[in-house]
């Protein structure tokens, strides 16, 4: 029985921001080999915002525990101008949620969502650093694309028919 909850919540909601720091905080960390300066969080979060993972075309899932705190989050958005192409976003796992198949759980329900928006291809875009997203993807059903225009810096890019 898993020890989390997954919901959608608002992506402008509270600590969502502080969140997402620590997202890019880890990503160039490992991507970088480095820690990212103050500038070059704000370059790339203002690059590639998140205040597009939310309804209408889009949608931002929060996992808690059983205290209610926030343990990972994933979003998922349509793609403009594509027909029937969402795009996963921020899939993150604190440090306190890994280990547990939270981030199996997260990509199911974001397929899910996906689905619900009318998607029938779910694409996402990562690092070669970053090895456990890249193997979670091929064991998903995901299989490795041709690049998709993306935001970020990616080395590897994963599509899924979503059935």
């Amino acid at each position: 029985m898993p020890i989390w909850t997954i919901s959608a919540e608002p992506v402008t909601g509270a600590g969502v921001d502080e969140v997402m720091r620590e997202y890019f905080t880890e990503m160039g960390r490992r991507v970088l080999g480095r820690a990212a300066n103050e500038s070059e969080l704000l370059a790339v979060m203002a690059h590639d915002p998140h205040t597009d993972l939310g309804p209408p075309c889009g949608e931002f899932l929060v996992a808690r525990d059983g205290e209610g705190a926030f343990l990972g989050c994933v979003g998922v958005r349509l793609l403009p101008g594509s027909s029937g192409t969402a795009e996963l976003k921020r899939m993150y796992v604190r440090p306190d949620g890994r280990g547990s198949g939270l981030g199996r759980g997260l990509l199911h329900a974001v397929e899910e969502t996906a689905r619900k928006l009318g998607a029938t291809l779910l694409v996402c875009e990562t690092n070669t650093q970053l090895v456990e997203a890249r193997s979670l993807y091929l064991r998903s059903g995901f299989e490795e694309t041709a690049p998709y225009e993306g935001h970020g810096r990616a080395d590897h890019w994963f599509a899924k028919v979503l059935a």
